[in-house]
């Protein structure tokens, strides 16, 4: 009997040991961002720039995700003057803050430092404006992810943005959801709801192969994953799926938490603290750097992005 019962015990004991380590498996975290504030590509119709923001609110705060960082390009006020009015606020009445994407949405691979830097600044009455005492809007998202084309541009841009106050909101998961946007308004323009359709099933599965690729990608250079940090933009299409997009995100074992959160994980020191040397803060920049050479399978566009509902 003691025998028996000793086996019972030892088998219960393994159980909850297995248990414990599907806890663990599935703790991993990713902090949602969201670019291109107040607006982000085409219209679609029947809808306004504040609805396409309210859905997202809406399926953020349903979904249990914490208080999700929007970057500001502020021009999109001169270019859309009536349409977006009421999305910086209805984004910050939610609790959700904001940071910096830049005025003009400025690739600074492209540009000059002085007239990045000048960019980046003529943005800041536009966060200071829509934002609340207490607020942390000192957080640079890079337009296009361009740091610097130059050791020299990029050792500039940080010392910069050290100098302002500025952490840098790195990017380690994004799916290239902007690119469904534009098709997804001819479409929804057109009527083709098979093609809007198809276009949905594609950006869901695309965001599922992203997941896979990124966490083999995270094992492969750094042994181990991390909290990531998802990259999204403030779309039509975003907004219709992000309540299905958040749940591929729990079936693959996500918690959400915040962009705080995510990057006090140490791989992401060198984005805190601009005063070390700028580092690798991608993980494929850490796969290169550690030499990896049997790189996980990353799933491709569709090739009908560009053409579809034309």
């Amino acid at each position: 009997m003691r025998a028996s019962l000793g086996r019972v015990l030892c088998v219960l004991g393994l159980m909850v040991m297995s248990l414990a380590g599907v806890k663990a498996a599935g703790a991993q975290e990713v902090a949602i961002t969201f670019d291109d504030l107040p607006a982000h590509s085409s219209l679609p119709e029947n809808t306004t720039r504040l609805k396409i923001a309210q859905d997202v609110i809406r399926a953020l705060k349903e979904g249990g995700v914490p208080a999700t960082y929007g970057f500001v390009n502020g021009k999109r006020f001169e270019d859309e003057p009536a349409g977006v009015q009421g999305v910086l606020e209805a984004w910050r009445a939610a609790g959700n803050p904001l940071g910096n994407h830049t005025w003009s949405h400025m690739d600074l691979n492209k540009n000059t430092l002085e007239a990045w830097e000048s960019d980046l600044l003529k943005d800041e009455p536009v966060l200071a404006k829509y934002s609340r005492p207490g607020d942390d809007w000192h957080w640079l998202r890079f337009p296009f992810l361009s740091e610097g084309d130059t050791p020299e541009k990029r050792a500039g841009a940080r010392a910069f943005l050290k100098e302002h106050g500025y952490r840098i909101a790195a990017v380690t998961m994004s799916f290239g959801d902007y690119a469904w946007n534009e098709p997804y308004a001819r479409c929804v323009a057109k009527g083709d709801t098979a093609a809007v359709a198809a276009l949905e099933k594609s950006y869901l599965a695309a965001a599922a192969d992203d997941i896979q690729y990124r966490r083999t990608l995270a094992r492969a250079a750094l042994g181990h994953e991390i909290p990531y940090v998802l990259l999204m933009h403030l779309g039509g299409i975003d907004a219709q799926l992000l309540p299905r997009l958040l749940q591929v995100y729990r079936q693959a074992g996500f918690r959400f938490v915040s962009l705080q959160q995510a990057e006090s994980d140490p791989f992401y020191a060198n984005d805190l603290n601009l005063s070390l040397p700028g580092a690798v803060d991608s993980l494929e920049g850490a796969a290169m750097a550690k030499g990896v050479k049997d790189w996980p399978k990353h799933g491709k566009m569709p090739a009908d992005l560009n053409t579809i509902c034309r």
